[in-house]
């Protein structure tokens, strides 16, 4: 779940709503984590990873995403955690499901009907022994366009390229950096109006977490220690978004369709490990 969204639900900025997930606590700034702390983190990141993988392999049309949704929380508690999404804010489910123009945040509901050709976004977090794991894919169902394997495949590509950016002494933009130039090398867009975050004890930790080259945020070196949800959105149209009625779903001005992958990582003394890694 990306993180100016919630920074705004949290400065009441979108109205009041009641918090019925996993407690939110004081936020102090970058926050390094112990190996204690890392250890819970991996069992947090391995959930989400498990239940991710679960679904890729499940999802096939005529499912509704009420459907998902509900495969999903039920996996969650089952190894032993809380859905750190549900209730975050008032949010309504475990899972965020978007399909093909919808950008992120997208409602999960029995209505709607994943179609052949569709291309869904599947986001979600774990709560494990007071810590987050956080992480999403974009699932191409049955044939899809060209176009659309591409847009997912270049998503999926610039997530690797700015994690390969990740290690002490390097900063936010050269992982900003490295998304930004992938995606508009082949032609597509970089989302501005969300990032990735930092994620522990909360779902939502500093730093913001860009995908684009910004004076705007702050550009803080990286440090062994820290663990970020990097998450970069792209659309195949223009970058613009419109948040729906509902105050949660987010899709594409222009209707074009959009992709999102997303890992928790933790940065090491020479690189990054992916916790959220699906092929453990």
């Amino acid at each position: 779940m990306s993180k100016l969204f919630a920074d705004l639900l949290s400065s009441g900025a979108l109205g009041k709503q009641i918090n019925q997930g996993p407690r939110i606590q004081q936020r102090r700034g970058v926050e390094i984590k112990s190996s204690r702390e890392v250890a819970i983190m991996r069992k947090a990141s391995q959930i989400v990873a498990t239940v991710l993988r679960e679904i890729n392999e499940m999802v096939e049309p005529g499912q509704s995403t009420k459907d998902l949704d509900k495969y999903a929380e039920t996996r969650i508690r089952e190894m032993g955690a809380v859905p750190s999404f549900k209730g975050y804010h008032g949010f309504p489910a475990s899972i965020c499901s978007s399909i093909n123009n919808e950008v992120v945040h997208g409602i999960p509901s029995s209505k709607k009907i994943i179609k052949r050709g569709d291309l869904l976004k599947v986001d979600t977090g774990a709560y494990f022994d007071g810590y987050h794991g956080d992480s999403c894919i974009t699932i191409c169902v049955g044939d899809v366009s060209d176009e659309a394997k591409q847009l997912s495949r270049v998503a999926q590509e610039s997530l690797m390229a700015g994690l390969a950016q990740i290690k002490p002494q390097n900063t936010l933009l050269d992982i900003a950096g490295a998304i930004e130039d992938h995606v508009k090398a082949h032609g597509f867009s970089v989302v501005e109006d969300y990032t990735g975050h930092g994620v522990g004890r909360n779902l939502h930790e500093e730093p913001s977490v860009f995908n684009f080259r910004t004076t705007e945020l702050p550009n803080i070196q990286l440090r062994s220690g820290m663990t970020l949800a990097v998450e970069p959105i792209l659309n195949a149209g223009s970058k613009a978004c419109r948040t729906l009625k509902d105050g949660w779903t987010v899709v594409t001005k222009d209707n074009s369709w959009s992709a999102q992958w997303e890992h928790t990582i933790l940065v090491t003394d020479d690189g990054c490990e992916i916790l959220t890694d699906r092929t453990k």
